[in-house]
């Protein structure tokens, strides 16, 4: 009986054991035309991406040229507009009176005549 218990238990064992199949690995293998298909994306994807980077720093550097040539501007009319003021001062009736007396020129009203713009 100790034979028969033995090997019924030899027996329950090997049924609980699940049987293990050894998983084959599928190796890829790519075609010709796939390896040139992804070669040529992978080339199109860096050539696009370095073209996108390229077109951003010249754009950021036009619009830094830009910002520069607005304060230039901004710069030279405020200096404009000073100057105009200058000139208006410095034309006036009183002004220009003062410096003909000054260099000994006389005020003759027969030979003035009146300019209008």
């Amino acid at each position: 009986m100790n034979n028969a218990a033995v090997q019924i238990q030899h027996k329950h064992k090997q049924q609980q054991k699940p049987k293990v199949t050894p998983k084959k690995k599928r190796k890829i293998r790519l075609t010709l035309g796939e390896k040139l298909l992804f070669f040529s994306f992978i080339l199109f994807a860096l050539y696009s991406s370095i073209t996108i980077v390229s077109n951003q720093f010249t754009i950021y550097e036009i619009n830094k040229e830009v910002q520069q040539l607005e304060v230039k501007i901004q710069e030279q009319e405020k200096h404009n507009r000073d100057l105009q003021v200058q000139v208006q001062e410095l034309s006036t009736y009183e002004r220009i009176l003062a410096k003909a007396k000054e260099l000994g020129l006389t005020l003759n009203e027969n030979n003035v005549k009146v300019v209008q713009d």
